[in-house]
Order: structure tokens, then C-alpha cells, then sequence
């Protein structure tokens, strides 16, 4: 037997209210009533339309008939009548005192228009208005009511209630009957706007009426001028109406007042509160004012958020002129408002405080004004409006949705994010209407979780269902999360997106230059070549393409930013390589717009550096990292070295193998060197990286090299490679070549001269590799302090060494062997050549005076013949007085003298040399720490300048803005004279000097 359940009624008195509509028997539906009874079904709330049949049923009486009869044959009035009857109670109860009002839900028609709007209100309050064939109505403020007082309330109210009736109907109808036309929210929105504007012409006809009486003229213009949401046509069911009034001549002012309060006492009686908080001084302010007081105002006293409340602003009633003549007068005032001192800070605190209002117990159900509500739309859009529309106009809608679609078809919001944030927007815009529809209450309050029944009903007004793994009121929550978790986190992303204070910091009128004024502005701006500049400019930004209108919002910032950096057209130049290199690379400028932090380190980089620009170009991917200063300046060098050697494992083509070590290498050199500028790694953390990458290439290239010569058979003998010099000593910079040695074991198997030309040819083929041709920063592996130099072979047995140095080892190369350690190969041999020089490079009983004057008279012959040709001495980094080449020999003739007896000071790092000889009392402490700072300050010296130049350079520039840019390079501020980095560096190598002088030279 059939139940009302089945249709979704559980209220038990269902079948009775049924029976008495006749659409129930006792066999169940009643013939013909199945088609009703599915209908009723998908209401959103079966009960409460079954109850408001029944109501509407026995206001009819005899009338009843003609409905039941239209209900089954109007699928139009079924549907509209049966989803306002499930939905809204307000409704129900409107039709039931008015019960003939069911057959304007009949028929087929679509929305009434705002001029149908506005002529059947103005017709309810007997004003004397002509409308044309078209349906179009007078508007202008000589419109007045022929009904005032109470009565005209009423009669407005009533029309007002039934045109409101119309939007939801047709808003609602799709749910319970599909086929019907479903209206987007832009169009119930607009619809709702147009229906209140209706509204306020009507109550001003009234007012007027009041004010002027009968056939009296009114002695004032009175302008009515919308803001929010019905501003920019985007209102809500139920909602205040945020207006100003503008009035002309100031002498009658008192008569425009009197108007404008009656207007708002009609409109708040009859239809919806109406506002004019927005005015000037809010309530305590006047409530009309002339269109040169609300100027006067704007111009002297205004604050933020009255500008961004102005972005809405449009003429709806009264004198269209005078209103039309106010907003064309404030819109030059709300495009320059970005200009303010504090502006987005203003606007970004003015929303944390909306936000902090909100109760916390409500805070994750309010619609509106919680995080991930409305507001964080609406305060994310008028903000980007305001900062970038000061130049594009495309950016000026009063209407959200309209402004968002602008801003991703700009480029200033990613076309993905726009897409996203409109698609939320009008989801909890939908939820926030049908809310308000159920009572006709101002709410934005989401159901509790626990309101499984105000869910459930939440959910089916709003078109969703069952999807057979979740019930409609779980859908429902899961949708609602899912938005307002999206909607958050994109707000976060825009709303404080650092680019736009520095967009809002650069002037409008910096924005909207011709050619001279951009060349003058670009001159002042320190940019020596303002033609070249601009030429760069062009290039970037011209055409209409989205890359193009991006790289417009993108320059004004970026050329401020370069600005402030010591070679500004060097850095622009660097910027359009690599925006022209990277114009296929879709998330390029999608990440330089949405992370301001990577497009101010970027800037910072291309106008300091020539090193990274060149870098960029093949190894783009870093830039993503410069938002992220965990991973440019935390990332653990061993594991980049681990991920190379992996990934030059996988490829069997011992060339195609370098090339990914290359390509790893590269990636890893660009991550050091833009940390390294940002002042986000320090010198020792500079050094371990780029000598373990160096270290990852030397194994990853002998690994490919092995596995080529052994052409699948046995290796025929085990090969070490052994760090020299800063290799050794994990003390590489930007320029260093890679100092080793090959060593080599026959395998079990091999003859000794077989597994010499297996190792020498694995050698070779490593060195071939890794010097061939490349556009990366060179990589030079150096075998010259191998025995005998580059005179002899260039792989030995261990053996081979074990003779030779035993034999004829002078003392440089003694000297040479204190940087020695294992880098690449079989762990065990180099373990093992370690241990077999070590009493080499740490002799027995320390070295003879003899030995002593020779390392001096090789310093000094060092000194004397290499360092170049009108290079200056004191700002040489590497032999210059107090340089690198001062700080390493003295500490390695301290360890040659002393290390056999201190084994702390068995170290290949320069550093750990002088703390072990200060803790060894061999050195003084304050000499150590003189000495260390030396190197420091010539190391990282050094390193600025392969920097900033591109390629590897000892000398430091005599002056200009390569000097400029290595101060900066090293830490110095914008403001810093360059020559006080060089006073520094001076001064602290020849404190350095002056050690050196007595402990290595004994003066």
C-alpha cells in the first residue's frame, strides 16, 4: 500500500491534508495526482508546501478548483508555486492573505524587466508616470503619488511583496521542475537590484507627494545614488539599500532633507530598510549635501574605505543628471585613492577588523562576514580594482562578479583563481539567498552540524541531492567546506599579495606616461639608457596577448624595484632575456604576479648579478624556489649531490649522463648563488655546497666513464679521485676549477699495466667529458699536482705513489698533499692513499728551517710572477697582500711544522686550520682570528665578484657600478658608499698582512 513517505511527507498529518486537496484516496494518489505528487516530492520541504497548499486551499475556498485544475495542467505554476511554498514561509504567508495573487505564478512569461519593475510600483502609488510601448517609466524627480501615508505604505508594500514573489518563483521553479529555465545568479541578483531601485523610485514619488503636496513644485534637485551591493546590482533578497542623496541648491537643502527622510521612512516601511550610513560622517554627518560639500569632503577628510564604499556608486532615482554629475566627480577621486600613504595596509586592516567582530562561535557558519565568506571576496576584488584600475578601465565594474572575470582576463588574477573564486562566490551567494528567502530575514547564518533538518532543507532549496554515497545534507556540508576553505586560502593569496603594495607604492601618474614623461621618469629613476629602457619595455608589454597584459601590471613594480638596485638597465636587459627565454613557460609570470616576494628577489638578483640571469635561462625551475627560503637557502647539499648521482645513474650514454649531471649541477649553482646574494646562506654554507656538487659531478661522470670503457665487462682495475686544493679543502667558490688526483689498484684478475690503461682511460674520458663546450659555468678538472706534474702520467697505482713520494717528493708537493682527500671513486683505495701521505704532508718531527725558506722563497716567487700586470696588490683576493694565497700558505707551513704533533691540525680546511693552531698555542688567537677574517672577507669577496661579472675574477673593480654591485653583493646597504666595503676590505687584510708577515715570513 502506497504512504506519503514516499513522496517525502513525514509529517503524520500528511494523508488527511492529502485527502483534503484530492490528491490522495484510500488506494493511495489519487487519479491524476501522481504527476503533482512527484512535484511536490522535490520541493525542498515537502511538509511545509503540502501545509501551505493546504492553507492557500482554505483561503480560496471555491476558488481552490481553478488552482487544482491549473497545478496539473501549468508545469510553469507547479513548479514556482510548490518551490515557494517548500521554501519560504514569508511567501506562503503572503499568498495565503492574498490567495487570487497564485495566477501571476501561471503563464510562461520571463522576469519582468526594471522598467516593468519601476511602472508597476510607481502605478501601486497612483503616480501620474507614462509608460511606453516599450514598458518604460518616468523616473525624474518631478514624479510624485497621488497616495501618501499609511496608504500608500500598504499599496507599496503589497505590489512590492508581488514582484519579490515573481524573482523567487522564477529563481526557485528549476528545483522542483527541472525543465523549467534556471537563472543564474547574476540574473536574480540584477533582478533584485532592479526590483529595489523600483522600490525607491516609488518611495520618493511618495515622499515627494508628502514634502510638496499636490501639484506644488519641488524648489530642489534631489539625486538618489545607490552604493553596495544595489550599486553595483548585486543585491540580495532581503537587504539594506546603502545610498547617499545629492541636492541642489544649497540654499534648499532643509527641503531636500525633509524628502529624503520621508523617502526612507516609505521605502523601510513598505519594502527594506534604507541606509545612509555610507554618507560623509556617517550618522552624525548631514544627510544631503551639495555635489561641491560631498567633494570638499572627499578631497580633505576622507578615509579609505569611503573611496572603496564608492566604487559602487550609480544614480537609481531622483534627478539622474545631478547623480550622474556626482559619480562622474568622485571617480577620479576613487582611482587615485591607491595613491593614499598606507592604502592597501588600510584596506587590509579594515578587513581583519570585519573579521574580528564576528562572534567565535559563528564564525565558521557566517556566509558573509567569517573567513572564507562573501567579504573575503569582495574585499580581495575592490582592492586589486582599486590598485590596478587606476590605469586600466576594463578593472571598473561595480559588480563583483564582472570585476573578478576582468581581473583574470587582465592577467592580474590567474584565469584558474578567477574561475575558482566566481564559481564560490555565487555558491554561497545562492546559499545566502535561499536563507534569506525562508522567513524574508536579513541572515547569512549557515546551519549548525547538528541541524541535520535545516541542512537537508538547505541543501534541496539549493538544487542539490542524494548522489548515493552521500545524503543531500552531507553533500551539502562537504560543498560548503570545500568553498570556504577555497575562498580562504585564495583571499589569503590575493588580498595580501606583497605585489600590490608595491604596485599602490608606484604613483598613478608613474602608470600613464607617454613616451618623453616615461623617459624622464626612468632617468630620474636612475636608469642611465631611459631609451634603451623603454625599447626593453615595449618589447615586453606591447600587443594584446595575456603575457603582455601581465607584463603591464609587472613593470611599473619591477622598474622600481630594479631601480633600487646598482645596475637598473643591466637588470631590466637581464629581465627581458629571461622573460623572452621563458615565454612558452606558462607559471613564469603567473608566479612573479601572485608571489611578491619572488618578483623583489628577482629584481634584486638581475640587477646585481650577471652570473644568475645566464643560469636562469637553463634552469628556470629555481625561480620557484625563490618564494620559499627553506628551500633556496635550507636545502642539504648532500642530499642535491645523493639526487644527481641518482639521476646520472639512470642513463647508460656516458654524454648524455654529463649532460644531466650538468643540468643538476646547474640547478644547484643557481640555488647557492641566489641564496648567497639574498644574504640567506652564509660563507661556509656557500663553500660545503658548491664543493659537494663539484664533488657529485666528479663521481657521477667517473661512474658513466667506468661503465663506457668496461663495455660491459669487469672494471679492470679500482680508481680513486682524490680532492686537491679548495676541492680538498670543501672551500670552493663560483670560479674554482677542480684540483685531482687519479689513483688507481688492478682488480683481481688484471696485471698492473693493464689496469694503468683501463684507469688512464677513464681519466681521460672524465676530463674530455666534463671540459667539453657548455654555456654553464665551467668545469675544469686540473691533474697538474700529480707527481711530476703535467710531465707525468696521469693515473698511478698506489704503489706508484707509495715510490715516488718516499723518493723524490719536494716540499711544494708535501705542501699540496695537506688539502688531500677522498671526493670520488672506490672509498676504500682513497682511504687508503690518505693514509699514505699522510706522513708525507705531517712529517715526523715537523719541518727543518731549510725546508721552511724554501716554501718562503716559493711564496715569494709566487707573488712576484703570477700575480698580473697592473693588478693592485691590496685588492687582489687571491694574491694580493693579506689575500687567499697569504691566509693558506701560512696556515699550511703551521700545520707542515706542527701537525705531527697537534692532530687537530689534520685538516684540508683553511678555517679549521687556524682554530686548531689557536688551540694548539702554536698560533696567537687574536692572529687566528685576524688571519680568518682575512680569508673570509677575500673569499667572499672573491665570490661577489665571479657574481656580479659572470665569470670567475680576482681583482676587485677599481669603481663604478660593478663595485656598487659587489658591496651589495656582500650585505652593504643601498646607501652605503661602495668605498666603504673597499675601506673594510683594506683594512682587514692588512691586519691579515701583518700576520703574515710575522708568522709565515718570521719579520
Amino acid at each position: 500500500m502506497f504512504s506519503p513517505a514516499r513522496f517525502g511527507l513525514t509529517d503524520p498529518r500528511a494523508e488527511r491534508e492529502l485527502r483534503a486537496l484530492g490528491w490522495w484516496s484510500e488506494d493511495g494518489p489519487a487519479p491524476g495526482a501522481e504527476r503533482l505528487l512527484a512535484a511536490l516530492s522535490r520541493s525542498p520541504d515537502p511538509d511545509m508546501a503540502l501545509r501551505g497548499l493546504e492553507r492557500l486551499r482554505a483561503a480560496l475556498g471555491d476558488g481552490w478548483a481553478e488552482l487544482a485544475a491549473a497545478l496539473g495542467d501549468d508545469t510553469a505554476l507547479r513548479g514556482r508555486l510548490l518551490a515557494v511554498l517548500g521554501s519560504s514561509t514569508a511567501l506562503t504567508d503572503y499568498l495565503v492573505v492574498r490567495p487570487a495573487e497564485w495566477r501571476r505564478l501561471a503563464g510562461a512569461d520571463r522576469l519582468a524587466d526594471a522598467e516593468r519593475f519601476t511602472a508597476t510600483l510607481l502605478a501601486a502609488v497612483g503616480a501620474d508616470v507614462e509608460v511606453d510601448d516599450a514598458g518604460s517609466a518616468g523616473t525624474s524627480e518631478g514624479v510624485r503619488a497621488r497616495s501618501s501615508g499609511p496608504e500608500a505604505v500598504r499599496e507599496l508594500r503589497a505590489a512590492y511583496r508581488g514582484l519579490l514573489l515573481d524573482v523567487a518563483a522564477a529563481d526557485l521553479a528549476p528545483v522542483v521542475e527541472p525543465s523549467l529555465p534556471v537563472l543564474g545568479y547574476d540574473e536574480v541578483a540584477g533582478a533584485l537590484s532592479d526590483l529595489a531601485v523600483a522600490a525607491l523610485r516609488s518611495a520618493l514619488a511618495v515622499a515627494v507627494a508628502e514634502v510638496a503636496g499636490p501639484g506644488e513644485p519641488l524648489p530642489v534637485r534631489l539625486a538618489v545614488v545607490a552604493m553596495g551591493k544595489c550599486g553595483g546590482r548585486e543585491l540580495n533578497y532581503v537587504s539594506d539599500v546603502d545610498v547617499v542623496f545629492v541636492a541642489e541648491p544649497e540654499g534648499e537643502l532643509g527641503v531636500a532633507t525633509r524628502v529624503a527622510s520621508a523617502m526612507m521612512r516609505v521605502a523601510g516601511a513598505a519594502c527594506f530598510e534604507v541606509d545612509a550610513a555610507l554618507r560623509p560622517e556617517g550618522k552624525a554627518g548631514a544627510l544631503v549635501r551639495t555635489l561641491d560639500g560631498y567633494l570638499s569632503y572627499y578631497r580633505r577628510w576622507a578615509r579609505t574605505w569611503e573611496f572603496q564604499a564608492l566604487l559602487k556608486a550609480r544614480p537609481v532615482a531622483g534627478d539622474l543628471e545631478l547623480g550622474e554629475r556626482y559619480v562622474a566627480a568622485v571617480r577620479p577621486l576613487v582611482w587615485a585613492a591607491a595613491d593614499r600613504e598606507g592604502f592597501v595596509a588600510d584596506v587590509q586592516a579594515m578587513r581583519r577588523r570585519v573579521e574580528n567582530n564576528v562572534p567565535s562561535e559563528l564564525a565558521e557558519r557566517e556566509l558573509k562576514l567569517g573567513r572564507g565568506g562573501l567579504r573575503d571576496v569582495e574585499f580581495a576584488v575592490q582592492l586589486l580594482q582599486l590598485v590596478h584600475g587606476r590605469t586600466d578601465e576594463e578593472l571598473r565594474s561595480a559588480t563583483t562578479i564582472d570585476a573578478l572575470a576582468a581581473l583574470g582576463r587582465g592577467g592580474y588574477v590567474g584565469r584558474e583563481d578567477a574561475a575558482d573564486l566566481g564559481e564560490s562566490y555565487r555558491f554561497l551567494r545562492l546559499l545566502e539567498h535561499r536563507l534569506q528567502l525562508r522567513q524574508l530575514r536579513r541572515t547569512h547564518l549557515f546551519p549548525a552540524d547538528d541541524d541535520q533538518a535545516g541542512l537537508r532543507w538547505l541543501a534541496r532549496a539549493a538544487g542539490m541531492r542524494p548522489d548515493g554515497r552521500r545524503s543531500a545534507a552531507e553533500a551539502l556540508l562537504a560543498e560548503f567546506r570545500r568553498h570556504n576553505n577555497r575562498v580562504r586560502r585564495l583571499h589569503e593569496k590575493l588580498f595580501y599579495r606583497p605585489l600590490l603594495e608595491a604596485v599602490a607604492r608606484v604613483p598613478s601618474e608613474a602608470l600613464r606616461l607617454t613616451p618623453v614623461a616615461a623617459r624622464q621618469r626612468l632617468s630620474a629613476l636612475g636608469y642611465t639608457s631611459p631609451e634603451g629602457a623603454l625599447r626593453h619595455i615595449q618589447a615586453l608589454n606591447s600587443g594584446v596577448s595575456r603575457r603582455a597584459a601581465i607584463q603591464g601590471a609587472l613593470l611599473p613594480v619591477l622598474l622600481d624595484l630594479l631601480a633600487r638596485t646598482p645596475d637598473p638597465d643591466g637588470g631590466l636587459l637581464a629581465y627581458r632575456r629571461v622573460s623572452e627565454a621563458l615565454a612558452e613557460t606558462p607559471w613564469y609570470l603567473r608566479l612573479l604576479r601572485d608571489e611578491g616576494a619572488v618578483a623583489e628577489r628577482l629584481a634584486t638578483l638581475l640587477g646585481t648579478s650577471r652570473y644568475v640571469p645566464d643560469l636562469l635561462v637553463r634552469a628556470p625551475e629555481v625561480l620557484r624556489w625563490l618564494g620559499d627560503t627553506a628551500v633556496l637557502a635550507g636545502r642539504d647539499p648532500d642530499e642535491a649531490a645523493g639526487s644527481l648521482c641518482s639521476a646520472v645513474a639512470r642513463h647508460t650514454d656516458p654524454a648524455q649522463a654529463v649532460l644531466a649531471a650538468r643540468s643538476l649541477r646547474r640547478h644547484e649553482l643557481l640555488r647557492v648563488a641566489c641564496a648567497d646574494l639574498l644574504g640567506l646562506l652564509e660563507l661556509p654554507g656557500v663553500c660545503a655546497a658548491l664543493s659537494t656538487v663539484w664533488a657529485a659531478v666528479l663521481r657521477a661522470a667517473l661512474d658513466a666513464a667506468q661503465r663506457a670503457v668496461s663495455a660491459g665487462a669487469s672494471p679492470a682495475a679500482r680508481i680513486a679521485v682524490i680532492g686537491m686544493g679548495r676541492l680538498g679543502g670543501g672551500e670552493l667558490g663560483y670560479g674554482s676549477d677542480a684540483d685531482v688526483l687519479f689513483v688507481c689498484e688492478p682488480a683481481p684478475g688484471s696485471d698492473e699495466r693493464t689496469a694503468l690503461r683501463y684507469a688512464t682511460a677513464v681519466a681521460e674520458l672524465v676530463r674530455r667529458l666534463l671540459s667539453a663546450p657548455s654555456l654553464d659555468p665551467p668545469l675544469q678538472v686540473d691533474a697538474d699536482l700529480r707527481p711530476e706534474g703535467r710531465s707525468g702520467p696521469l693515473v698511478r697505482t698506489l704503489d706508484s705513489y707509495r715510490a715516488y713520494y718516499a723518493q723524490w717528493a719536494e716540499v711544494w708537493e708535501a705542501q699540496a698533499l695537506l688539502r688531500a682527500r677522498f671526493v670520488a671513486g672506490d672509498e676504500e683505495l682513497g682511504a687508503r692513499f690518505v693514509a699514505l701521505v699522510d706522513p708525507v704532508r705531517y712529517p715526523e718531527g715537523g719541518l727543518d728551517a731549510a725546508l721552511a725558506r724554501e716554501i718562503r722563497r716559493i711564496k715569494a716567487r709566487v707573488d712576484a710572477e703570477r700575480l698580473p700586470r697592473g693588478a693592485d696588490p691590496a685588492t687582489h683576493t687571491k694574491l694580493g697582500r693579506g689575500g687567499l694565497a697569504d691566509v693558506e700558505w701560512t696556515v699550511q707551513l703551521l700545520q707542515l711544522r706542527h701537525a705531527h704533533a697537534h692532530p687537530a691540525l689534520r685538516t684540508t680546511a683553511t678555517l679549521a686550520g687556524l682554530s686548531a693552531a689557536a688551540d694548539a698555542g702554536v698560533l696567537d688567537p687574536a692572529d687566528a682570528e685576524a688571519l680568518a677574517a682575512g680569508w673570509r672577507m677575500a673569499t667572499r669577496a672573491r665570490n661577489a665578484v665571479t657574481l656580479v661579472r659572470g665569470k670567475p675574477v680576482d681583482q676587485l673593480p677599481g669603481s663604478g657600478r660593478e663595485l656598487a654591485a659587489v658591496a651589495r653583493a656582500l650585505g652593504y646597504p643601498p646607501s652605503a658608499d661602495p668605498g666603504e666595503f673597499v675601506d673594510d676590505y683594506r683594512r682587514t687584510t692588512r691586519r691579515a698582512r701583518g700576520v703574515v708577515e710575522r708568522v709565515f715570513y718570521g719579520e
